[in-house]
């Protein structure tokens, strides 16, 4: 026969935990080995003036990881701004219109880091 002591925990919410915990550690690992490549490539540049800068981000594949990273940082920023609105803003409505803007803010910076990439 088995019992069951104290009351059965009812989880709610999002159910966001590991995989944005995940998320998190894997956006930054892919930012650090970024810095690692981009701070490679200035040391080897001849020179760090505006010339230097361009020869960096000439190829496409630069170009290609600067976006990868671009698209880590702004889901990075995104996981760790929703959680701050969803565990500190209390009223949903106030909450929701955060959350759109925050999204809004987010994707108008991919789209002009794709015009700033790519010369759009």
């Amino acid at each position: 026969m088995s019992q069951n002591y104290g009351t059965k925990r009812v989880v709610t919410g999002a159910h966001y935990g590991l995989r944005d915990w995940l998320a998190q550690r894997i956006t930054a690992v892919l930012m650090a080995l970024y810095t690692v490549v981009l701070l490679i490539q200035v040391l080897v540049a001849p020179s760090l003036d505006y010339y230097g800068w361009s020869a960096i981000f000439a190829s496409q594949w630069m170009k290609f990881l600067t976006f990868v990273v671009i698209v880590a940082l702004l889901y990075h920023a995104w996981v760790g701004v929703r959680d701050i609105w969803m565990d500190y803003i209390k009223p949903v409505g106030i909450r929701l219109a955060l959350q759109v803007f925050t999204l809004v803010w987010l994707v108008g910076c991919a789209g002009w880091s794709i015009q700033v990439l790519w010369r759009l």
